[in-house]
C-alpha cells in the first residue's frame, strides 16, 4: 500500500536536487536564454511568512516551465544584507551585524529550500560579502571617474573632460554639472593647482560631494532617503526626522533624467509603476528667470512653466531651507522668520505637498524687482515651496495657481488676473479680485505664443532663459552608519581621491561600538587607523558608508557571473544573458530601487561594461497576501470570553488572538489559556460546545497575531500544497486574504491526483492501454490551457484547470500511462515534489525538470459529437449524444429511437421535428 507521504517525498527530492545540482545554470549556451528574477529579500530575524513566497512561487513556475520548453534558465537568489535592523540590533546587544545577518540568511535559505524553489544556489550573492561589495565599490569608482557629456548624451571617462579643459577650456562644453561651475579658459585650467583642478572636476563627476539638504534622523544617527521617511518619522523605528544641511556624497542621476523618462516606453512594466517614475522625474518645459533684490546684491532664480503670467506676479516665496532666507531677512522680521523656519523646514516634503489646507508663512521684509516692469514685490518664506524642486523659489501668481491663491488670500496679498491671448486664465478658483494687467507685447497672443515671446524677451535682456526642468533631484549616496559598504575614498587637503583598484575591497573595520563618536562622527570614526597609506603618507578614509540601494542597483548583473574575482561580470557572459526577462517584486520600489537600477545600468552601458540600457524587460508587481485575523470577545471588566454568536448579549471588547490556535474559526481554549499568564484562569461562554471567533482581513503582521509561518503549513500539508494554494488564491497582481481554512481543498486535490496512479488498495497501478477520446481530450485541453496561462502569467487559472482534469480522469477511472505521464509533466512546474516522485515511479531515471513540456494536439480538441437536448412541446425531456457528422434525417432517426423520447410521445406521431445541428432538437406533437 502506498499513501501520499508528502513529508518524506519532499525531503527526498530536495536532497536529490541539492546533491545533483539539478538547477545549475550554464554560463552560456546554444539554447535560448531566460533570466527569471525575484527582488532579493532583506533577511530579517522573523524569517518568511506565507505572504513572502508569493512572487517567488510564480517566478519558479515560469523558470521550471521555461526549462521544459528548452531554455537555458538563470533563476538565482541572494540577500540584500546591509540594513539598519541588523545595525540597531548590534547597538542594543553589541553583537556584530555580520553575525546577525548570517544567522538570518541561514534561516531564510532553509525556508526557501523547504518550499522547493529551483534556485541555482551556486549563483548566490550577499551584498555584505566583501567579494561582492568589492565590485559595488568598483562601480562607485567608475562613476567618480566619469562625467556626462550632453553633446554625446552619455557618460564618458573624466580623462576626456580633462583633455578638453587643457586644450580649449570649458566654454564650449555641454555637460551635466553644478550650476555654479565657472567658465575658464585652457590657460586658466593649466595654471591651476592640482587641488583647484580637482575641485573643478568635482563639479562634473557623476558622484560628487556637495552641501545638501537631507533627512537627518538623530535617533538612528544617519541620513535617510525620502522613501525611508513617512510623515516626518523614520520608516524603521518611527523616530523623528529633521531636515538639515550636510556635506554628502551624491549621484548625478539628474544627468539621466530624460533617458530614464523616455526609456519607460521601451519596457513591459505595469503602467502605474511607469507613471510613478514619470511623475518622480517630473519633466517640465518652462523658463528660468532672475529677480534682483531691492538694496541687495543677492539675486533670486525662479523656474516657471508659465512665464507669460509674469505681469500677474504679486509676491515671491522661498523654501524654508533656502540659503537666501538668512541673507534677505531684515532685522525687524528676523525673529518671526527664524521661528517659522525652525518649524517649517522640519516638516517632510510629503506633508508640505499634500496638506494644501495648512497655510503658513513669514514675510522677510525684503522686496524683489519684477524684471519685466520694475515693480517691487514682497519676498515671503512659505513651506509649500520645496528646496528640492526647481530653484527653491516661486514667483507667485495668485490668480493662476491654487496654492499661490490660498496663500495670498490668507495673508491678504494682492491678486491680479492676466489677459493672455484675449482669454482670462482662471485655474482652480475664481480669481476676480484686483486689477487686470494687459501687457502690450504679449497681448492678443495664444498662450504658447505668449510663453515663447516672453522667453525671447528674457533671453534678449539676459534676465532669464528657456529651460527644461526636472523634479527629480540628485540622489544622496551616503549614510552615517556602520553596516554598509565603505566608500573607496580618502581625503588629501579635504579633497576626495580614489584608492587604488588593487586595494579593493576596502573592508569594513572593527569598531568598539556601532554608534556615532562623541564628536558626532559616523561610527567608522571609531575605527583605529582608518587611513589610506600612499607614497605621500597616510590620509583619512571616508567615514560614511553607502546607502542600502547601492548593492541592489547592480546585483542582477553579478548573478550572471557571481564567482568572478577579475571583473563584476565577464563580457561574454553578460552579452549572453543581457538583461532580466522577468522581474517580480513590489511596486513600493518604483521611485527607489527600480529607478536607481535603471540609472546604474544606463551608466554601465555608456561606459561599455554592459550591452543593455534597461535592466528589466518585464516587471510584474505581485499583490499582497493579507492576513485573516481572528478575534475573541472579552466581557468588559472580566476574564470571561464569549463566543461570536453570543457577543451582542454582553458588553464585549474584541481582542486579536493568535490565528495558529484557531481552526475553522474555532478557538482551542486550552492553548489559549497557555498563551499568556493573564489568560490562565480564563472562562468561556460557548455556543454548541465551541468558542467561535470573529474574523477580519488585515495586513499580515505580528501585532495582529495573524502571521502564518510557511514552515507550519509545510509540516501539515506539504510544500506542493503551499505552492498550489498561494497561486490558487487569485491573480498574482491582486491583493488577497490568506485563509488556512481553505487550504485543505488543494491538499485533497493532490491526494486525488496521487490516487490516479494507484488502485483501491493503494498499490501502484498504471496501465499501458490505449486511451479513449474523452481521456485524450481532457489531457490535451489541459496541456494547451496551462501553457497559455503560464505565458500570460495567469497562475490561478492553471490550478483550476488541473483540478478539472483530475476530476474528469477520476470519473473516467483513467490510469493510463499515455494520459497520466504527460499530465505529470504539465503539473511539474507547480507541484515539483509529487511530480518528481511520480516521474520516478513511472520508470524514469532523470529529474522531471529535464523532460520537455508535452505538445498538445489540436485533433483531440476538435468536438466531433454533441449532446442534444431534446424538447417535446417546448419542455426538455431527454439528452442524446450524437456525432456532429450526422445529417438532419439521421439525427431524427436516432432521436426517435431513444426510449425516453418514445415514452413521452405516447404513441403519437410528431407534427413537426425542428433540428438545429449542433444545438437542439425540438419535437412538436
Amino acid at each position: 500500500m502506498s499513501a501520499y507521504n508528502f513529508s518524506s517525498i519532499e525531503k527526498k527530492w530536495q536532497k536529490y536536487w541539492a546533491d545533483n545540482s539539478t538547477f545549475k545554470t550554464a554560463d552560456t549556451s546554444d539554447k535560448p536564454k531566460f533570466y527569471s528574477l525575484d527582488m532579493f529579500p532583506y533577511p530579517s530575524g522573523a524569517g518568511l511568512h506565507v505572504g513572502h513566497p508569493l512572487g517567488y512561487i510564480a517566478s519558479d513556475i515560469v523558470s521550471r516551465y521555461k526549462r521544459q520548453k528548452g531554455f537555458n534558465v538563470l533563476h538565482p537568489m541572494g540577500f540584500d544584507a546591509f540594513g539598519l535592523p541588523a545595525e540597531q540590533y548590534a547597538i542594543q546587544t553589541g553583537q556584530h551585524p555580520a553575525i546577525t545577518t548570517e544567522e538570518n540568511i541561514a534561516r531564510y535559505k532553509e525556508q526557501l529550500k523547504n518550499i522547493g524553489f529551483s534556485f541555482d544556489w551556486d549563483k548566490e550573492v550577499k551584498t555584505c560579502d566583501p567579494s561582492y561589495y568589492k565590485w559595488t565599490q568598483w562601480i562607485f569608482m567608475q562613476l567618480f571617474d566619469s562625467w556626462y557629456n550632453s553633446a554625446t548624451d552619455k557618460a564618458e571617462p573624466i580623462t576626456t573632460l580633462i583633455q578638453e579643459l587643457a586644450q580649449k577650456g570649458n566654454a564650449h562644453i555641454q555637460a551635466a554639472c553644478d550650476e555654479d561651475t565657472p567658465t575658464i579658459t585652457a590657460a586658466e585650467w593649466n595654471a591651476m593647482s592640482e587641488a583647484d583642478q580637482q575641485r573643478l572636476l568635482l563639479k562634473y563627476r557623476l558622484t560628487f560631494l556637495a552641501n545638501t539638504t537631507v533627512n537627518w534622523c538623530p535617533a538612528l544617527g544617519t541620513v535617510l532617503s525620502n522613501d525611508e521617511v513617512k510623515d516626518g518619522f523614520s520608516e524603521r523605528g518611527g523616530h523623528p526626522v529633521i531636515r538639515k544641511n550636510m556635506m554628502q556624497w551624491s549621484m548625478r542621476i539628474t544627468a539621466y533624467a530624460e533617458r530614464l523618462r523616455s526609456g519607460l516606453d521601451t519596457i513591459d512594466w505595469p503602467e502605474p509603476v511607469k507613471e510613478m517614475q514619470r511623475n518622480w522625474i517630473g519633466k517640465s518645459l518652462g523658463a528660468e528667470l532672475v529677480f534682483e533684490v531691492l538694496n541687495s546684491t543677492e539675486k533670486i532664480k525662479v523656474f516657471t512653466t508659465r512665464i507669460d503670467t509674469i505681469f500677474g506676479v504679486t509676491f515671491l516665496a522661498l523654501a524654508p531651507e533656502s540659503e537666501l532666507v538668512d541673507a534677505l531677512t531684515t532685522p525687524e522680521q528676523a525673529k518671526e522668520v527664524n521661528d517659522y523656519v525652525a518649524i517649517a523646514k522640519n516638516r517632510s516634503e510629503r506633508e508640505r505637498m499634500t496638506e494644501v489646507k495648512r497655510i503658513s508663512g513669514a514675510f522677510t521684509g525684503a522686496y524683489a524687482i519684477n524684471p519685466y516692469n520694475g515693480e517691487q514685490i514682497p519676498i515671503w518664506v512659505a513651506d509649500y515651496v520645496l528646496a528640492g524642486y526647481g530653484t527653491g523659489a516661486v514667483m507667485a501668481v495668485p490668480a493662476h495657481d491654487s496654492r499661490d491663491y490660498a496663500f495670498a488670500k490668507h495673508f491678504n496679498l494682492t491678486i491680479r488676473q492676466v489677459v493672455a491671448g484675449g482669454n482670462i486664465e482662471e485655474e482652480a478658483h475664481d480669481a476676480k479680485e484686483g486689477k487686470i494687467i494687459n501687457s502690450d507685447f504679449l497681448n492678443g497672443l495664444e498662450v504658447k505664443e505668449a510663453i515663447q515671446k516672453a522667453i525671447e524677451f528674457a533671453e534678449a535682456k539676459k534676465i532669464g532663459k528657456g529651460k527644461v526642468n526636472f523634479r527629480m533631484r540628485d540622489a544622496i549616496f551616503t549614510r552615517q552608519r556602520y553596516w554598509g559598504e565603505p566608500l573607496p575614498v580618502y581625503f588629501k587637503e579635504d579633497i576626495p581621491y580614489l584608492i587604488d583598484e588593487k586595494d579593493l575591497p576596502l573592508i569594513l573595520p572593527e569598531v568598539d561600538k556601532y554608534l556615532p563618536t562623541e564628536e558626532g562622527e559616523p561610527p567608522l570614526g571609531r575605527a583605529k587607523n582608518w587611513v589610506y597609506k600612499t607614497a605621500e603618507g597616510e590620509f583619512p578614509l571616508e567615514r560614511s558608508t553607502m546607502p542600502g540601494w547601492a548593492g541592489s542597483s547592480w546585483y542582477f548583473f553579478r548573478y550572471m557571473d557571481s564567482q568572478n574575482d577579475k571583473s563584476f561580470c565577464a563580457a561574454d557572459i553578460q552579452a549572453y544573458w543581457q538583461n532580466v526577462d522577468l522581474y517580480i517584486g513590489g511596486a513600493e520600489h518604483a521611485t527607489g530601487h527600480l529607478l536607481y537600477a535603471r540609472f546604474w545600468t544606463k551608466f554601465l552601458y555608456d561606459r561599455g561594461f554592459v550591452t543593455v540600457e534597461e535592466p528589466f524587460k518585464k516587471l510584474i508587481n505581485q499583490g499582497m497576501i493579507q492576513g485573516r485575523s481572528n478575534f475573541v470577545y472579552r466581557i468588559t471588566g472580566t476574564n470571561t470570553y464569549v463566543s461570536h454568536g453570543l457577543k451582542d448579549q454582553y458588553d464585549t471588547t474584541p481582542i486579536h488572538v493568535d490565528v495558529n490556535m484557531v481552526e475553522n474559526d474555532v478557538l482551542d481554549p486550552e492553548t489559549f489559556k497557555k498563551w499568556r499568564p493573564d489568560l490562565a484562569n480564563a472562562e468561556f461562554i460557548l455556543e454548541d460546545g465551541k468558542l467561535i471567533c470573529g474574523w477580519e482581513v488585515e495586513k499580515m503582521s505580528k501585532s495582529k497575531y495573524n502571521v502564518v509561518n510557511p514552515d507550519d503549513i509545510i509540516e501539515r500539508f506539504g510544500a506542493d500544497t503551499l505552492r498550489l494554494y498561494e497561486m490558487f488564491l487569485g491573480p498574482l497582481e491582486q491583493f488577497k486574504p490568506w485563509n488556512t481554512n481553505g487550504i485543505d481543498g488543494v491538499h485533497k486535490f493532490l491526494r486525488k491526483y496521487w490516487k490516479l496512479f494507484h488502485d483501491e488498495q493503494g498499490n501502484w497501478s498504471v496501465s499501458e492501454a490505449t486511451p479513449s477520446q474523452e481521456e485524450l481530450k481532457s489531457l490535451h485541453k489541459t496541456i494547451k490551457k496551462v501553457a497559455e496561462d503560464i505565458e500570460r502569467y495567469s497562475f490561478n487559472t492553471s490550478v483550476s484547470t488541473f483540478m478539472i482534469c483530475v476530476n474528469e480522469l477520476s470519473a473516467l477511472k483513467c490510469n493510463k500511462r499515455a494520459i497520466l505521464e504527460p499530465l505529470t509533466l504539465v503539473m511539474a512546474a507547480y507541484a515539483p515534489h509529487i511530480t518528481e516522485e511520480i516521474w520516478s515511479l513511472l520508470g524514469h531515471n532523470s529529474s522531471i525538470s529535464e523532460a520537455p513540456y508535452p505538445a498538445y494536439e489540436e485533433q483531440y480538441l476538435v468536438e466531433n459529437e454533441h449532446e442534444y437536448p431534446v424538447s417535446i412541446n417546448g419542455k426538455m425531456r431527454a439528452k442524446v449524444k450524437l456525432p456532429l457528422s450526422l445529417t438532419n434525417q439521421q439525427i431524427e432517426s436516432e432521436v426517435m429511437a431513444v426510449e425516453e423520447v418514445i415514452k413521452w410521445l405516447e404513441g403519437k406521431s410528431p407534427k413537426k421535428v425542428i433540428i438545429v445541428p449542433g444545438k437542439i432538437v425540438n419535437i412538436v406533437i
